[in-house]
C-alpha cells in the first residue's frame, strides 16, 4: 500500500463485536498514505514506577517492574528505528516516574513548541524539563502554556486540523491558546470515560486525513463530530480500547500498536496498514502505551 493517495472512503470499519451488516458490506478504508520519516522524542524509563494513582490504570500497591519496563521501552525504540524513524532522547529526571510518557511533554507543529502544564502536581516538573530540552536544542519558537494541558496526550495533529481532548486533563482554554500560537484549526472533543483520560488513549491518526477511535470514550456531540469529519474511520471496539490499543503510532503505512489489541490489529491489516505489535504491558500499569512514550517533533 506504499505511496497510495486515496480520498476518505464512504464507510468505516468496526472492531470488537463485529460490524453491522451495512458496514460489513461496505468497502474497507485504504491506508491512503505514504510513509514519512518521523522525528520522535523519547525518555528512557530509568525512574519508572507506580508510586501514586492519578488515573484508573494506576495501582501503587501492585507496583511495576522497572527492568521489564526498560526492556519493553527499548523494543519500542528499536521498532521505530527499524522503520527508518529518527529517535532523540531526553534525560530522565529522578523523582519523575511518569516522565517516560514523552507525548505529554509538549505539542510541536511547524517547529513551534507549545509547552505542557500538568493537571496533577506529581507531574508538574515535567513541563519545564521538556521545554528546556527544546530550548537547549535550538527551538526558538517556544510557548509556555498559560492553561492546563498535557501535550500530545490531548492534542493530535493531522494535515489540516488538530484534534484536542478535554474533560479530564486539558482545559478547553488551552485549545484556543494552542490554535493562536500554532496557527492551526483546533477541534474540541469531550472525553467522558475516565479510563480514557487523554485523547491519545481513545483515538489515533492513521495518516494525515483519517483516524481510528473508540466512540464510547466521547460525548454524544463529539461522536457526531468525529462521524462527520472521518466517515471512513476505523472504529475500535471496547475490548481493544481497554488494552490501550488506540494508544498507537502510525506513519501512514505502519502502525505500532499494543499487541493485545487483536481485533484492531486485524482491522488495520484489512485496511492496508502494516501492523507492528509491541508489548508495553509494564508501562500500561501507569496508563501508557506506544503513543504515550512518543512525542512527535514536526517541522
Amino acid at each position: 500500500m506504499l505511496g497510495r493517495e486515496n480520498p476518505l472512503p464512504p464507510a468505516s470499519v468496526t472492531t470488537g463485536a463485529g460490524p453491522s451488516p451495512a458496514a460489513a458490506a461496505a468497502p474497507l478504508p485504504a491506508a491512503g498514505g505514504t510513509t514519512v520519516t518521523r522525528h520522535f522524542l523519547m525518555c528512557p524509563p530509568e525512574h519508572f514506577a507506580v508510586e501514586y494513582a492519578i488515573n484508573p490504570w494506576m495501582d501503587p500497591g501492585a507496583g511495576a517492574d522497572r527492568d521489564a519496563a526498560i526492556r519493553q521501552w527499548e523494543a519500542l525504540r528499536s521498532a521505530y528505528e527499524s522503520l527508518g524513524h529518527r529517535v532523540s532522547l531526553i534525560d530522565p529526571v529522578e523523582g519523575l516516574p511518569d516522565m517516560v510518557f514523552a507525548a505529554n511533554g509538549a505539542l510541536v507543529v511547524g517547529g513551534r513548541v507549545y509547552g505542557a502544564r500538568f493537571a496533577h502536581p506529581e507531574r508538574a516538573a515535567e513541563g519545564p524539563a521538556y521545554l528546556e530540552w527544546f530550548v537547549r536544542n535550538g527551538y526558538d519558537q517556544v510557548r509556555e502554556a498559560t492553561f492546563t494541558n498535557e501535550g500530545e496526550g490531548d492534542f493530535l495533529t493531522l494535515d489540516h486540523v488538530i484534534l484536542a481532548g478535554t474533560g479530564f486533563r486539558t482545559d478547553i482554554a488551552a485549545h484556543f491558546e494552542a490554535q493562536e500560537f500554532l496557527g492551526r484549526p483546533v477541534v474540541t472533543l469531550r472525553l467522558v470515560d475516565p479510563r480514557f483520560y487523554h485523547l491519545d488513549t481513545a483515538l489515533f491518526p492513521l495518516n494525515g486525513h483519517n483516524v481510528a477511535y473508540f466512540p464510547g470514550a466521547f460525548s454524544p456531540g463529539s461522536q457526531e463530530v468525529l462521524r462527520r469529519l472521518f466517515p471512513g474511520a476505523v472504529i475500535a471496539g471496547e475490548d481493544d480500547a481497554a488494552v490501550l490499543g488506540l494508544n498507537a503510532v502510525s506513519d501512514g503505512t505502519h502502525v505500532v500498536i499494543n499487541e493485545e489489541a487483536a481485533g484492531l490489529r486485524s482491522a488495520l491489516g484489512r485496511a492496508g496498514f502494516e501492523v507492528v505489535p509491541v508489548d508495553l504491558s509494564e508501562l500500561r500499569k501507569a496508563g501508557g502505551g506506544p503513543k504515550c512514550c512518543t512525542l512527535e517533533i514536526r517541522g
